[in-house]
């Protein structure tokens, strides 16, 4: 059948950055329901979650808790200022047919689709293809280009284009980072930094080192939020030192957790730190928290310069400079910060795509491995994870962790099946890969996107991965269809002539998904 256009729906009351035409109120909910939130319709059509930080705000503080954590935004909350657990959303395939939490059901939807009775039929191959053909055929999307969308109830690929072609995926390798991290540790897994105390320098000098344990949103700065604060471990260590009646130190630090080359095979890059088990606010010599940025050449000196700067302010003499050593096995733990939930890392990370943590999450994949943790390391286990999990790895080469590396080579079909899985409600571990995506027009990546007419009727609908190196752009992620049917798509493009007219073609492709009745 014909690719149906949406028909006349009850418009939603948005702020004047979104389009409201084609927009229906079912639809804004449904989009938030899938990833097992629950928001009121009523709370939806008075503007309430579309706030100007955008959904995830919404989701933050309405995701209903199902399990002790994982799948959800979230901060520090309690008295001892630890992170607390992020709250699991309910399986998203229950809620995708359902009406939101108080609100009216919608009508006119088929009933006893396998997606909880209330979505449309499925989309078929020859709808889809009469609606994406043709704007794949566009001129500017490059020499090579591939595609595959999949309905996620049924985990069936309802549309294909040479989606078992690999090509470089630039930033979407951190899907499968992602989905490899989290299935191999959980997602209330916590890295540790800690500081501990050994005999001294054989003068009598006790020594404080800082052990990294890799955590890659370890702060230096007093604004720490739900982050591992260096200042707070210097506070903890400065109380321990005094209850042992310790006032001078020498100090080491010990970054030796991770293996091989610290610089990625691109070189000094404003995208990437030296990759290394200790290092503060990602080395980051400004004040930004994500995106390019001036970084140090020496993270791991520069934690512990910090960290002897917080000691001092406490009242602890701290001899010489530190220096890099590996802590004693015998060596007395004095204290100790850890970095919120590995599903907190997972949705910063894909939301800003941040080569940082991407990196250090696939050598704590590789670490729960047995895997050395260097580039090599990381990149074989994320492939060892993926394909125990029975996702398609025909063509898939790992590089990296991050998709800087233009050697890493993925599919679309790869890329829609790691959606697919991390929709799958046996797996509620994987759910922040869907709740970490950025919206369109709203977090992250996809923040300026989708301002152009033609594609306002996506904004906030959408949640995409985005991949952008020279000449390679790539788009992969989520979006409920005009009959509410929550698709995942991959669309893949390389020697792409013109960076700004693909990634508008690739929007162009993702919202007419959210426009598409194909069935």
């Amino acid at each position: 059948m014909r690719a149906k256009l949406p028909a006349a729906r009850t418009l939603v009351r948005l702020p004047e950055r979104v389009h409201p035409m084609a927009l229906k109120t079912w639809q804004v909910t449904t989009g938030a329901a899938v990833l097992g939130l629950v928001i009121a319709a009523g709370a939806v059509s008075a503007a309430g979650p579309w706030d100007s930080t955008g959904q995830r705000t919404a989701e933050r503080d309405w995701a209903a808790g199902q399990r002790p954590g994982g799948g959800a935004d979230h901060g520090a909350r309690g008295g001892d200022d630890k992170p607390g657990p992020a709250p699991s959303a309910p399986e998203v395939l229950a809620a995708l047919g359902a009406p939101a939490a108080g609100g009216p059901a919608r009508s006119g939807s088929p009933q006893g689709s396998s997606s909880g009775g209330a979505a449309g039929a499925v989309p078929t191959a020859h709808g889809l293809g009469a609606l994406l053909d043709p704007l794949l055929a566009d001129a500017s999307l490059g020499r090579s280009r591939t595609a595959a969308v999949v309905d996620v109830a049924t985990g069936r690929q309802v549309y294909g284009r040479d989606a078992g072609k690999a090509l470089t995926p630039a930033s979407t390798t951190k899907l499968a980072t992602a989905v490899a991290a989290l299935s191999a540790l959980g997602d209330e897994h916590r890295i540790e930094t800690r500081a501990v105390l050994e005999d001294g320098d054989g003068h009598g000098t006790p020594r404080v080192v800082l052990v990294g344990g890799g955590d890659p949103t370890l702060t230096a700065r007093s604004a720490a939020g739900p982050q591992a604060s260096l200042e707070k471990l210097a506070t903890a260590t400065a109380h321990a030192l005094a209850d042992r009646h310790i006032g001078h130190v020498t100090l080491a630090y010990d970054d030796s957790l991770y293996a091989g080359p610290r610089l990625h095979p691109i070189g000094p890059n404003e995208n990437l730190a030296p990759i290394t088990a200790l290092t503060a606010d990602e080395g980051r010599l400004d004040h930004s928290t994500s995106g390019p940025a001036p970084r140090s050449t020496d993270p791991s000196g520069d934690a512990a310069a910090a960290f002897a700067g917080f000691l001092k302010d406490h009242g602890v003499g701290v001899q010489g400079k530190p220096g890099s050593g590996k802590a004693a096995r015998h060596a007395e733990r004095l204290a100790a910060v850890s970095s919120p939930p590995l599903s907190s890392l997972v949705e910063r990370m894909l939301t800003n795509s941040d080569n940082d943590i991407a990196e250090a999450l696939a050598r704590q994949t590789a670490l729960a491995a047995h895997r050395r943790a260097d580039f090599a390391g990381g990149a074989q286990a994320i492939r060892a994870r993926l394909a125990g999990l029975g996702l398609p790895m025909s063509g898939a080469r790992f590089a990296d962790g991050s998709g800087l590396n233009r050697a890493d080579r993925l599919t679309a079909d790869l890329l829609t099946a790691l959606l697919a899985k991390a929709g799958d409600p046996g797996r509620p571990e994987l759910r922040p890969v869907l709740t970490g995506l950025p919206v369109a027009g709203f977090t992250g990546t996809l923040e300026h996107r989708y301002g152009a007419a033609a594609d306002r009727p996506a904004t906030g609908l959408v949640r995409a991965k985005t991949g952008t190196l020279t000449g390679v752009n790539t788009l992969a992620g989520t979006v409920v269809d005009h009959d509410g049917r929550l698709l995942a798509f991959a669309f893949m493009t390389s020697d792409s002539p013109s960076a700004p007219a693909t990634q508008a073609g690739l929007d162009h492709l993702a919202t007419a998904l959210t426009q598409c009745g194909c069935s």
